[in-house]
Order: C-alpha cells, then sequence, then structure tokens
C-alpha cells in the first residue's frame, strides 16, 4: 500500500514570519493519516525543519545542483539541503525546465545526486498547452519520465508529480478522465522499466489543486496524492487537502 503524500511547493514565496502556518497546520493535523511535506524556499527549510519538531510533517527543497559541493555560485546542493534537515528536493519542476533551460538529462543528473543524499526526489513532468492540444500529451510525458529518470528509481527514493504545465496556477484543471489517463500511462511505463518497484513509486498530481476540487481528483485512480502550489501557503487553504486525501 503507497502511502498518500501531500506536498505543498511554496516557490518563491514566504517568509520568516510565515513560518506560523505550519504551526496552525500541525495544530488541525497532529497526527495525520497521510504523509505531509513543504517545500519553502531554501532560506526557510532549516527554520521550518525546525518548527515541525517531532511531527511526522517533512520537508525539502525546490531544486539541488547536481554536484554535491563546487564552485557553483548561487546554487545548493542536495547534501546541503539534508544537512539542514530536509527528506525530500523537487527536481525538473515545469517553471525550472522553462525558466532556467532544464534537460531532462539535467533532471536525472540531479535525482541522482538527491539519491546521493538520501534525499527522496519527487520528479515533475507534464505537457505545454499547445502539446496537449495537439493531442502529444503522452508521448511527452513518456519522453520526460524517461529521460529524467535514471536507472534505480523505487518506493523508497523515488515519486513522480504529474503537473499539466498549463493548469498551474491558471485555475483550470484537467478532467478527471484526462488525469486518469495520463497517471495510468505513468504507471505503465513505470511497470515497464521497473517491474519490481512500479507499485511502490507513488504519482502525485500538481496543476491547480485546491479544497473546492481536491476530493473529486484523489478519487482518480493511481493519483496518491498531490503537489500543491499555492494553496498550500496558508493552512486555512492546504488543510482541507490534506483533510480530502486522508478521506480518500
Amino acid at each position: 500500500m503507497r502511502q498518500k503524500l501531500a506536498a505543498g511547493n511554496w516557490k518563491m514565496n514566504g517568509s520568516r514570519a510565515a513560518l506560523h502556518e505550519v504551526d496552525e497546520l500541525l495544530r488541525l493535523h497532529p497526527e495525520p493519516k497521510v504523509e505531509v511535506l513543504l517545500c519553502p524556499p531554501a532560506t526557510h527549510v532549516a527554520w521550518m525543519r525546525e518548527r515541525m519538531g517531532q511531527s511526522t510533517f517533512r520537508t525539502g527543497g525546490q531544486d539541488c545542483h547536481s554536484e554535491h559541493h563546487g564552485a557553483h555560485t548561487g546554487d545548493i546542493s542536495a547534501t546541503m539541503l539534508a544537512d539542514v534537515g530536509a527528506s525530500y528536493v523537487i527536481l525538473g519542476h515545469s517553471e525550472r525546465r522553462a525558466d532556467h533551460g532544464e534537460t531532462d538529462a539535467l533532471v536525472a543528473a540531479k535525482v541522482r545526486a538527491a539519491w546521493a543524499a538520501e534525499l527522496v526526489a519527487i520528479v515533475c513532468v507534464g505537457e505545454t498547452e499547445a502539446e496537449r492540444d495537439a493531442g502529444r500529451t503522452l508521448e511527452v510525458i513518456a519522453r520526460q519520465l524517461a529521460g529524467s529518470v535514471p536507472d534505480g528509481a523505487a518506493g523508497r527514493n523515488t515519486v513522480i508529480a504529474y503537473e499539466p504545465v498549463w493548469a498551474i496556477g491558471t485555475g483550470r484543471t484537467p478532467t478527471t478522465a484526462q488525469i486518469a489517463e495520463v497517471h495510468a500511462a505513468l504507471r505503465a511505463q513505470l511497470h515497464r522499466r521497473f517491474p519490481h518497484e512500479a507499485e511502490a513509486i507513488r504519482l502525485l498530481y500538481g496543476g491547480s489543486v485546491k479544497p473546492g476540487n481536491a476530493a473529486e481528483i484523489f478519487a482518480v485512480a493511481d493519483v496518491d496524492g498531490a503537489l500543491v502550489g499555492g494553496a498550500s501557503l496558508r493552512a486555512a487553504d492546504f488543510s482541507p487537502i490534506i483533510a480530502a486525501l486522508e478521506a480518500a
């Protein structure tokens, strides 16, 4: 049985003062039935981990370099994230691919670095609106999954997040049939490549997940949780999503 995961990506948002939202989440979910993860900006990871105390909540990074150390001004390594209490790292997010030109090969190198630091890699894949309209969704997803996930992926070290680029931050959400189609294709591809681990690797949906649509999304087969953006910034918004996942 795969443990469901509610993962929040704060992106380039939040402040030290905003960490009180963690306190409220802990008050609302002192013993969550699902895994709860928050990925703040790198400057906040240590503070967030301290705030979480002895709870089962987890924190992680939003990116890491493919090298463990070196002359890479401004970058953060996976070992540095692990050193300040991170247990996860988001890699290959569409915003990194688009804004920083990250390729599948680079994402795969970062995944290997994350594994070496004993971090769980959340590997993101997803199509643009043009690719969806051209009927290339499954082709794009298959290519990204093949190129971004190295050999050695397993339930203990890898999570896959499907994030339709056209739905991120737009308020638009694919139909449940569209989500089901992609998640089924991802699971099938995992079975072909990692037959002994495919059922252990969690698949998250990410793309305008909100309290109002979370239950419907979590009812879709092979959706093991969500990678949530804006709605994870406030406990009042993220808590109902966690509750919906607990009830799924």
